[in-house]
């Protein structure tokens, strides 16, 4: 899945640095575990300039998570290729200081609070931009590619399945494209719309 590289640069802004050490802490610690004190701590900043630049504990998940996702990484290509873009992404292996959104947000997946901001950002930052880069997808097939990747990163980062470890341009690539692509180009489905459902729509 998208990811962000982490390290400390020397013309690093606050802003910035404390950006960076949001994301390592959520990707260490659950939503409920941190604090805005201890990303203070982090960041080795005032808590209540961590405040002041981001406000809530809720926002810095979002920009963590936001941060880390970069969707501009998988929809600048052609719309043909996409299937293709998406099955390299997920299959992609973890670089050194790589941070995946799916990193911070397998650890929080428990807190109502951001669970919220996660399905806030799959509409936003996944859903969304799908819809608008392949015209005539519906939101419940976006949605649904959305749950392939996030299955299959889980199960090949997180829970180490065998058979989905596999180098790039192998069969699982291959069968990940498929998929993709027929969710994206099949028959339109009887109940879809490219409006925004109430049941997808993020609470809050």
């Amino acid at each position: 899945m998208s990811k962000r590289v982490i390290r400390s640069e020397a013309d690093d802004t606050t802003r910035e640095r404390i950006l960076k050490a949001v994301m390592l802490r959520f990707s260490a610690h659950s939503y409920e575990e941190t604090g805005l004190r201890d990303i203070a701590a982090d960041a080795k900043v005032d808590m209540a300039y961590v405040h002041r630049c981001f406000g809530s504990k809720e926002k810095l998940f979002y920009e963590a998570v936001k941060a880390t996702f970069q969707p501009e990484r998988v929809f600048v290509g052609e719309t043909r290729d996409l299937p293709s873009i998406l099955a390299k992404d997920v299959l992609t292996d973890r670089g050194k200081d790589e941070i995946r959104s799916l990193d911070i947000a397998i650890r929080s997946l428990s807190s109502p609070d951001a669970s919220r901001v996660l399905r806030e950002l799959m509409m936003e930052d996944f859903v969304g931009p799908l819809m608008r880069k392949h015209d005539g997808v519906s939101e419940k097939r976006a949605a649904v590619i959305a749950a392939l990747l996030g299955g299959v990163g889980v199960l090949r980062d997180v829970i180490g399945a065998a058979a989905l470890q596999e180098e790039e341009g192998g069969e699982l690539e291959r069968i990940i494209t498929n998929v993709i692509a027929s969710l994206l180009d099949g028959e339109p489905d009887n109940d879809c719309t490219k409006s925004t459902s109430p049941s997808m729509r993020p609470s809050g």
